[in-house]
């Protein structure tokens, strides 16, 4: 009876994809968040109709829906790095992307022997770039701000993403010949029908909901009713800024709970006041906006001209250059040498009359 029933539930994941799509193409959602969430949604609906056995052989090989799922993992990456990280979108955002276009359409066009193993590398990085896209959610999950969106991740997405992670496996395991007990999770077999067709439902019950509670900005709050607690908020926030002023954004790895801790008080109460009062969605962003400021001074004084990048940023808190270098690009559309070479040129232009 499963069996029979896994034709009508993929056409519901297919059906709920789709219209995830159209409802957040018709938002007002940033650009960013719209574009990712959209290639995400139809990709995964064109995996889910080619998914089938049946379905691939009536469309034939190549087909353009072929190469709509190919990236589908890799869009779902630029998903996850958009939304739960806050990232920019930028072209590297779309590089996992770029390189399941290409392991798939060399797996399609190979010879027969070849391609099964290129078929089976397709599938391992697929499976990969979806447990990286789970690790980004674990990873951020304490210091995201917004608490409809902590709510989320475990429910939800995380989910998402070990499901596609276990899709990926099952694929690669498949294509080597070794399916054995993971076919039946496969995504056109009936087990993978349920697992598909369950996703999809709850992806659209968390995307099309009126609040959008993944994306939503952070609202400022009015002031709260009870006297006590708007005087217990400005104490805590006077005693925050005067924390980050005296050069706390400094500590490298400094944490929400390691912060909280130093205030004397709860990680719940800092968490939204953050979030509500200074309109921060993340922690990083928060404590980064710090770091940038003082970045930019240092980069523009000629007397530090000679200091290197790397220096900068470990001496302002960052762990490894890699994260200033975006955390900066992020914040200023420019590198770090760019802004700098700006900066000081234009501090030594003579003036021309």
């Amino acid at each position: 009876m499963l069996t029979t029933a896994a034709p009508v539930l993929r056409g519901v994941a297919i059906g709920a994809f789709l219209v995830i799509a159209l409802g957040v193409g018709r938002s007002e959602l940033s650009r960013d968040a719209k574009l990712t969430t959209i290639l995400t949604f139809l990709s995964g609906a064109a995996w889910t109709l080619t998914g089938s056995e049946q379905t691939s052989a009536l469309l034939g090989r190549p087909h353009l829906l072929l190469w709509m799922t190919f990236p589908a993992a890799g869009f779902f990456w630029a998903f996850v790095a958009c939304v739960f990280q806050d990232r920019p979108l930028r072209g590297s955002a779309f590089a996992p992307a770029a390189l399941l276009l290409l392991l798939g359409g060399a797996a399609t066009w190979a010879p027969t022997g070849l391609d099964r193993t290129l078929l089976a590398a397709f599938n391992l990085a697929a499976a990969l770039i979806c447990l990286h896209a789970m690790w980004m959610i674990l990873r951020s999950w304490r210091g995201d701000l917004v608490d409809s969106r902590r709510a989320s991740r475990g429910l939800i997405l995380g989910i998402a993403a070990l499901f596609a992670a276990t899709q990926g496996a099952a694929g690669a395991l498949h294509g080597l010949g070794q399916g054995g007990a993971w076919a039946s999770a496969a995504l056109g077999e009936a087990f993978g029908a349920v697992a598909i067709s369950a996703l999809a439902l709850a992806m659209g019950w968390l995307l099309l909901q009126a609040r959008t509670p993944l994306f939503a900005t952070p609202a400022v709050e009015p002031p709260a009713a009870d006297a006590r607690l708007v005087a217990a908020e400005r104490v805590l926030l006077a005693k925050l800024e005067g924390f980050m002023d005296a050069g706390g954004w400094r500590r490298e790895g400094l944490s929400i709970a390691a912060l909280a801790q130093e205030l004397g008080t709860q990680e719940h109460r800092l968490r939204r006041l953050i979030n509500t009062r200074l309109r921060h969605r993340n922690f990083a962003d928060f404590v980064n906006g710090y770091r940038i400021e003082a970045a930019k001074a240092r980069l523009a004084d000629p007397a530090e001209a000679e200091a290197t990048i790397a220096s900068l940023a470990f001496d302002l808190g960052f762990g490894s250059l890699s994260p200033f270098n975006r955390a900066f690009r992020a914040a200023t559309g420019a590198t770090p040498t760019t802004w700098r070479r700006a900066a000081l040129a234009a501090q030594i232009s003579p003036d021309i009359e």
